[in-house]
């Protein structure tokens, strides 16, 4: 088992699951996170950490984001992105920490 990102990490790409990463799994293209699965080692930490709930174990993404599962699997034809950054907030972001 590995985890995915999914399509709400778009434009949003807040990087707190980054920093609790113990393998440093993330890439980074410029609109959103994908987690490589030759090195996440499954231990649940991005998961728990997604302010936006874009994280899914791979056998439990819905059948709905199941490409989600391929684009991940090119994680590492992007960069390893290994510490926090400034979340994106791109226009399709919804920040759960926004004011309504």
């Amino acid at each position: 088992m590995t985890y995915v990102v999914t399509e709400k990490c778009v434009d949003c790409k807040f990087t707190s699951c980054v920093s609790v990463c113990p393998v440093d799994a993330f890439h980074e293209l410029p609109d959103r996170l994908y987690i490589n699965p030759e090195t996440c080692i499954d231990c649940n930490a991005c998961m728990d950490e997604c302010p936006v709930e874009a994280i899914f174990p791979d056998m439990d993404v819905p059948d709905e984001l199941q490409e989600w599962v391929s684009l991940n699997e090119e994680a590492e034809n992007h960069p390893q992105i290994v510490g926090q950054i400034d979340a994106l907030k791109g226009p399709k972001c919804v920040d759960p920490n926004a004011d309504n």
